[in-house]
């Protein structure tokens, strides 16, 4: 099919906006900017992106990670700002079971997230551009950003240091597992958030399979090797221990005959699983997941070892893998960020998404809440709560832009319309063996729909797949899906 793919972008224009002022000049060297001076670089750090000029675009710039900042970029209009995106990832999204949708391709299964180049505002536009790197510090007063590139680590590279001038900034830096100060956890579990999680875990499992088929390992050493530990029981953690169970009986017990009798998976949680579910449908999912052997404990870790975890009643549980989904809290460097806080400790914003504290600088997704004073609840970390947010601060920064106030400092006046609400559209979560909820309520109390079962699963799959940002991966989503559905999943270790 190489015609087809030449014939496709033989067909595709040069550049979305083909009258569009040229990029502004940038350089790895001190630039050179022909109208505005950079401000003068910090000791260490080079200057990259210099500030905007009236007879260019303003510049869009923002840390992404997760949901919020991908659909932000799908909507933001680059016919008005030119877009910087800095991220530590060149791509987002990994899904529970992802681990173990594989087929004979894994790049394809951990590719169907939301890269940068699926994005137009990126990928096609004159004077966008994305850097792999973190954020340093952050200097609201020159509107500026202080960068350091990062490497895999296994490159011992130094890291190269640079600034971006922005005229509007957003942060949408998501936040990071929590591990609640439990000694172990970082050193020995594995979380669930990236994609390099979802691979470790695969390996790691996988590897665990081949050691325990070793002659001369013990019986009480096979258990241990082939305990799988999940911690959590929220929609991650249960939809994660579905999905393992589901591995474990169609495709482990086929191709591992000689310690199939060994291997199974335990599901600790200290109240009761899916806690923000209908009472019903929390039945049913410890039925379902019961039925696939699925151990379900109630306790809560104490410590964690590198061959065992302690609970809080003295019992020490071996294990071989342990993933850990509890929930999540700030990032360190929002922690670290001297900007106003939200309860729990995320920045504070307004209600139009706004770090009222300085200018031209919003905040979305799970490294934001509301500040007290607009007295508001601070919405919970989910990806329709990031997404909503990713869109109207899209459509807010495309009014302000086109009211002329893209440039720094030049919003001060403009009317910024209706404030941000958030309407629930309700929950879903896969239990394993084509089973899943559905819960419609808008809140625990409130009366609504919620089913469960076959139909809710086809709903949960087809919610799923349009998610995925790009037409280009949802075709792979589904093809991924028939594949494992007809030939099984591939557990060869990669």
């Amino acid at each position: 099919m190489a015609w087809l793919r030449v014939l496709a972008r033989l067909s595709r224009p040069s550049s979305k906006f083909p009258f569009s002022p040229p990029p502004p000049s940038f350089s790895t060297a001190a630039a050179s900017f022909p109208a505005t001076q950079p401000p003068s670089p910090v000791a260490g750090y080079i200057a990259g992106l210099g500030p905007t000029v009236q007879a260019r675009r303003s510049r869009a710039w923002w840390c992404w990670i997760w949901w919020a900042g991908c659909r932000l970029m799908k909507s933001i209009d680059t016919n008005i700002y030119d877009v910087v995106c800095v991220s530590t990832e060149e791509s987002h999204g990994v899904h529970p079971t992802a681990c173990f949708n594989l087929r004979r391709n894994p790049r394809v299964s951990f590719r169907c997230g939301a890269h940068w180049s699926d994005s137009a505002c990126i990928s096609h536009a004159p004077g966008s551009y994305f850097f792999l790197a973190r954020c340093a510090a952050l200097d609201p007063e020159s509107h500026t950003v202080h960068c350091e590139t990062v490497t895999d680590g296994t490159i011992s590279l130094e890291p190269w240091k640079f600034q971006v001038s922005y005229d509007k900034l957003v942060i949408a830096l998501g936040a990071e597992a929590s591990t609640f100060g439990i000694n172990g956890v970082k050193e020995h579990a594995t979380f669930l958030r990236e994609v390099h999680h979802a691979q470790e875990i695969r390996r790691k499992l996988l590897l665990n399979l081949m050691l325990s088929d070793v002659p001369g390992i013990s019986e009480e050493e096979k258990r241990r090797l082939l305990h799988c530990v999940v911690i959590g029981g929220g929609p991650t953690g249960v939809e994660f221990s579905g999905e393992l169970s589901d591995f474990i009986i169609s495709d482990v017990h086929e191709r591992y005959t000689h310690v199939k009798e060994y291997i199974h998976v335990t599901l600790i949680e200290a109240n009761e699983i899916l806690s923000s579910f209908d009472v019903r449908l929390r039945q049913y999912a410890t039925k379902q997941l019961t039925k696939s052997g699925v151990r379900l404990v109630r306790g809560v870790v104490k410590d964690v070892q590198p061959e065992n975890i302690i609970l809080n009643d003295g019992t020490k549980v071996p294990y071989g893998l342990l993933v850990w989904s509890t929930g999540v809290g700030p990032s360190q460097f929002t922690r670290s960020l001297e900007l106003p806080k939200s309860p729990g400790g995320r920045i504070g914003v307004d209600e139009w998404l706004r770090v009222p504290s300085i200018q031209d600088t919003f905040a979305i997704g799970d490294c934001s809440g509301f500040l007290e004073s607009t007295q508001k609840t601070v919405l919970p970390a989910l990806a329709q709560v990031a997404e909503r947010q990713g869109k109207y601060l899209a459509r807010l920064l495309n009014q302000i832009g086109k009211a002329g106030g893209g440039y720094a400092n030049q919003a001060k006046n403009i009317d910024f319309g209706d404030q941000f609400v958030y309407k629930h559209l309700g929950s879903m979560a896969t239990v394993g063996r084509y089973k899943a909820l559905v819960d419609l309520r808008q809140s625990k109390e409130a009366k609504g729909l919620s089913l469960a079962g076959f139909v809710s699963w086809f709903i949960w799959r087809s919610a799923y797949l349009t998610r995925v940002v790009s037409w280009r991966n949802r075709f792979y989503v589904a093809i991924n899906w028939l594949t494992t559905l007809v030939f099984g999943r591939d557990i060869s270790r990669i």
